[in-house]
């Protein structure tokens, strides 16, 4: 099962996991990540920005090396763009396979592309304005434990 989607309205984890899951009979594990706006450090909102041409393709061809790379039954991708407020998830991924670790380094694998090698721009809003937001190095060198 493979469940790859961008969305312009919030979603609830959840309802997408259960799903998901049940999709994938028989499988020996789920690796799920959520991540959410972080209401730290004074950000008001945060919005993202991506390239329609080539955002949903690139996340498919990252499902592809996913399936590749790894023993997977299953892949959820779903991202987030346009406005969101902090609380509020902006992705999900999820993994199902026979076995755990293919489930985790999966996950592992996607998030790390898509923090640091994706099609989105972002920008947080603060009481000062709005700043564009750059991956950190660390998210590089996390993507880089990836590259044969």
């Amino acid at each position: 099962m493979r469940d790859i989607r961008l969305l312009e309205t919030m979603f609830i984890p959840g309802t997408l996991i259960g799903p998901f899951t049940r999709a994938n009979p028989g499988l020996g594990g789920v690796c799920t990540f959520v991540g959410e706006v972080r209401g730290d450090g004074g950000t008001q909102a945060l919005e993202l920005q991506h390239y329609e041409p080539l955002t949903l393709p690139g996340m498919h061809d990252l499902a592809d090396r996913a399936f590749g790379r790894f023993d997977l039954m299953g892949l959820l991708m779903v991202h987030r763009i346009g406005m969101l407020m902090p609380g509020e998830p902006i992705v999900c991924v999820s993994a199902a396979a026979k076995h755990r670790r293919d489930a985790i380094d999966a996950v592992d694998f996607c998030m790390d592309h898509l923090k640091s090698a994706s099609w989105f721009w972002k920008r947080e809003k603060r009481a000062d304005g709005w700043r564009w937001i750059e991956p950190r190095a660390d998210d590089y060198a996390d993507r880089a434990r990836w590259d044969e």
